[in-house]
């Protein structure tokens, strides 16, 4: 009689992933299966932070980098697709670091919170919690970031109608929406 395999995660890491440098916090709560890439992971922090995938990115942790391997790059960098999450962090507290957007530099620090067992009728992954819109892209990095909402908040600034447009709609900083960022989980998944 053949043995039946199970499908289930052996353990769920309860992450935190906050966006560096940003006053308030900008950051997701994220339960993700243990023996994740750090691809799939990428993926994963790309839609519950809301971003586009449209820049290049790479994880570090404990000196190493780990990402895309390019032939012509003077770095010695792991494969993502073929480096499991907990091979890299598997204790509570223990870190690594997201960088998005090599010109922009979203850096992002991602902390493993806490280790559950996998929910009975649970999909992972899934977002749980967060805090706040993920900036525009190609808005200049965490600086530029500051600036541009300085710009929208003072119809006086020179440069409010300019970000308006640029944004292509009204932006609100503090919106976020459980619901929305489980809506891109599921459409990757």
């Amino acid at each position: 009689m053949p043995r039946k395999v199970s499908t289930a995660p052996h353990g769920i890491y309860q992450l935190k992933i906050t966006l560096k440098g940003s006053k308030p916090p900008i950051w997701r709560r994220v339960e993700v299966a243990e023996d994740i890439t750090l691809d799939t992971l990428h993926r994963i922090i790309q839609a519950a932070m809301g971003w586009t995938d449209s820049h290049l990115h790479a994880f570090t942790a404990n000196g190493i980098s780990y990402g895309v391997p390019d032939m012509d790059d003077f770095m010695d960098t792991q494969d993502e697709s073929a480096s499991r999450l907990h091979t890299i962090i598997s204790t509570p507290k223990q870190h690594l670091l997201y960088e998005y957007d090599f010109g922009d530099s979203w850096e992002h620090h991602v902390v493993l919170e806490k280790i559950l067992a996998p929910e009975v009728g649970t999909h992972y992954p899934r977002c749980t919690a967060g805090k706040r819109a993920c900036p525009p892209e190609d808005c200049g990095g965490i600086w530029g970031y500051a600036n541009f909402l300085q710009a929208i908040a003072d119809p006086e600034h020179p440069e409010h109608e300019e970000m308006l447009d640029w944004v292509g709609e009204a932006f609100d900083p503090e919106y976020f929406d459980l619901a929305d960022a489980n809506t891109m989980l599921q459409r990757w998944r």
